[in-house]
């Protein structure tokens, strides 16, 4: 396994264009279009190496399906942070878990003007027709899907140097919302709405002391919910700069986790509420039923999570990495009660998909596809595909002995009868022969249906989307 940890953690090769990549199996006819996926394309940019899997520089990758044939290529996203890393051979800016090294009067002139990475590495959007590489940090870069090149920046709100933004923007129609945390002496979480062609909009805005790491929202077709785990900062450290981005957080259980739901349409905040603390990175769904606002996240205890990902501890392999929870929560958003939560499946996951397109909101939606970790052995790192029912708790599995797999994206069939009429597509590193493959699953029984393999590995990533035209 160290093997696999030191290939998916280290650095790829070379940017390439592949027209036919080798495939194996037969894809379905009526897989056509391009899938486009983020993640880190290096850990070691010069003499200083990156310390957390968030810390990678951004590199993107796409698959075209085409005539029942694949072609690939891969790219580093062009900006600042990579841009001064190759030209320096150093780590340039502040990433997620890691700083330069820097001299006294570096960290001077940090306190004036900090450098947060513009290296966007996270997760793809398609923003009313612009391609955009989605980070935590103020800017977004936006990209040209054919050739991956770089062609602008692009923002969700104003005073950028002083905010940070989750990566999951929910679209409803040809409204787009985000979340944006805005830090400052008086700090503030702001809900905003990108409608075509005009200007972004503030809908809500919750002012705070102490600002929780949050890395997505939930919404439903009248609400918008905002979960503020105990995982919080003094703004002043993010300002100034005390230490690396995550490590000015800490964890404060007994102010429990504090739910605030706002009216999608007017702002109002109509409800807000405190259950037991918890943490967590992915919200998967919302939707209401007979007056109650329903939600499923992947929840943790604590954000030991996020020690987990550090690179020494992942390599060590000396403590099993935590998974996630599928896990329902219940409550009366007009009216008074407690929060109702419930396991969905025993399975831990994390990365979590559905069928977004089709049943986002919906509450008759069954399956979540997500990576996992065996509970049978003492991996450090996601070694299985998990496909989660809610209706019965069960799960199915894919694994592969030495096989890490990535994000299962969810592809339905257009002439599908039933939710899991579909495939999944997911990049998963081949740890015996040095490189990875992008396999192909039938999401109703979990067989593998093709794989194409890519010549070189693919970094350990994390979010992409299927267009099927760009």
């Amino acid at each position: 396994m160290r093997k696999a940890y030191d290939i998916g953690f280290g650095q790829s090769e070379q940017e390439l264009v592949i027209d036919e990549l080798p495939l194996s199996g037969t894809l379905p006819k009526w897989v056509e279009g391009t899938l486009l996926r983020n993640g880190p394309g290096t850990f070691n940019p010069g003499e200083q190496d990156l310390r957390h899997w968030f810390d990678g520089l951004a590199m993107l990758h796409k698959f075209t399906f085409r005539d029942g044939k694949v072609s690939y290529a891969n790219k580093f996203l062009q900006c600042d942070a990579y841009s001064q890393a190759k030209e320096q051979g150093k780590i340039a800016y502040s990433e997620f878990a890691t700083d330069p090294c820097y001299t006294l009067f570096d960290r001077v002139k940090e306190v004036f003007s900090p450098g947060f990475t513009d290296s966007a590495k996270v997760n793809i959007g398609k923003l009313h027709g612009q391609f955009v590489a989605l980070g935590e940090p103020s800017l977004q870069v936006e990209f040209d899907p054919e050739t991956l090149e770089s062609v602008g920046v692009f923002a969700y709100d104003d005073k950028v140097k002083n905010h940070v933004t989750t990566v999951h923007p929910h679209a409803d129609r040809d409204t787009i919302f985000n979340l944006t945390t805005r830090f400052g002496r008086v700090s503030s979480y702001r809900f905003m709405k990108l409608e075509k062609e005009q200007p972004h909009q503030l809908v809500s805005r919750q002012k705070v002391k102490q600002p929780a790491y949050i890395h997505s929202f939930g919404m439903s077709p009248n609400y918008l919910i905002l979960t503020e785990y105990p995982f919080v900062v003094n703004p002043l450290s993010i300002l100034f700069h005390a230490k690396p981005f995550i490590e000015n957080y800490r964890w404060k259980p007994e102010r429990g986790t504090r739910i605030f739901i706002f009216n999608r349409h007017t702002g109002e905040l109509v409800k807000q509420t405190v259950t037991d603390p918890f943490f967590a990175f992915h919200h998967v769904n919302a939707f209401e039923r007979q007056g109650e606002l329903i939600f499923d996240m992947v929840v943790y205890p604590d954000p030991d999570i996020i020690d987990a990902f550090y690179l020494d501890r992942i390599r060590a392999e000396e403590k099993k990495l935590p998974g996630g929870e599928l896990r329902r929560f219940r409550l009366d958003p007009g009216g008074g009660g407690e929060v109702a939560a419930e396991t969905l499946c025993d399975e831990g996951v994390e990365l979590p998909r559905f069928d977004y397109d089709s049943l986002n909101m919906d509450g008759s939606y069954r399956y979540v596809y997500s990576i996992g970790v065996d509970r049978a052995k003492k991996n450090s790192f996601y070694d299985q595909i998990v496909k989660s029912d809610l209706q019965t708790g069960k799960a199915k599995i894919w694994k592969e002995e030495n096989s890490f797999p990535g994000e299962p994206v969810f592809l339905p069939n257009p002439d599908g009868k039933k939710e899991d009429d579909g495939v999944n597509l997911s990049i998963v590193l081949d740890e015996a022969n040095g490189s990875s493959f992008l396999l192909v699953l039938d999401s109703s029984d979990f067989s593998e249906i093709a794989r194409a393999t890519i010549p070189q590995p693919v970094l350990f990533g994390y979010h992409g989307s299927f267009y099927k035209t760009i």
